[in-house]
């Protein structure tokens, strides 16, 4: 009984694996690759220091576990709405509206992603596949059209998502400073940014599509 006892506490423990994983998560969106150590990540996980080398082998390994989670995490869905059959002015309204959900539920995830590559440009690697699949969707195929039928502003998708984009995620960056500086508590700040996204909906939308034509 005992032997069979010792041999089940040796197979893999998914729990285990899973605890390890979401503090590896909390860790690194914290403090970074290099910042983080096995030892944070252990005592996150409230298990030895053995076990996160057992079940990854390394720091490095679990971090590009997590590393590509979260790329996923940051590109999900984005695809999709790209290649949705909907009117742009509808689109670029969902865009938004997705970018603001994932940085509220995730607001370190952009900063944490922006910074990983720019510390190693080698993990660029990673994005590659989706970065292909954002510029083949029918997003840049739509636009280009609006802009050929005169319905939109000559724009072209790299000046465009950048500011679809970054106008929500640098609310969410900032969000420490904004609450600091407007002395906001946690509600008065999820008001605000639900305001400041129909701002920018409405921003972009109004740019884009009321213009005198030439």
């Amino acid at each position: 009984m005992k032997k069979n006892m010792d041999c089940s506490l040796s197979l893999p423990s998914k729990s285990t694996e899973e605890r390890i994983r979401e503090a590896a998560k909390r860790v690194f969106l914290e403090k970074g690759f290099d910042g983080a150590t096995s030892r944070d990540i252990a005592e996150a996980a409230s298990i030895n220091i053995a076990l996160t080398n057992y079940y990854f082998r390394s720091k490095e390994k679990l971090f590009m576990n997590i590393f590509e989670e979260m790329l996923q995490l940051f590109f999900n869905g984005m695809i999709d709405i790209m290649n949705h059959p909907i009117s742009l002015r509808e689109k670029i309204a969902e865009l938004i509206n997705h970018d603001f959900q994932l940085m509220k539920e995730n607001p370190s995830l952009s900063l944490f992603v922006m910074n990983e590559i720019h510390r190693n440009p080698d993990r660029m690697a990673s994005c590659m596949g989706v970065m292909k699949q954002i510029h083949h969707s029918m997003f840049e195929e739509q636009l280009q059209k609006e802009v050929n039928l005169g319905t939109i502003r000559e724009i072209s998708a790299i000046h465009l998502m950048p500011m679809i984009f970054c106008n929500i995620q640098f609310l969410f960056i900032g969000k420490a400073m904004h609450m600091k500086m407007w002395q906001m508590t946690e509600g008065q700040f999820d008001e605000f940014a639900d305001k400041h996204k129909n701002l920018v909906i409405d921003m972009i939308t109004n740019y884009l599509f009321e213009f005198e034509k030439a």
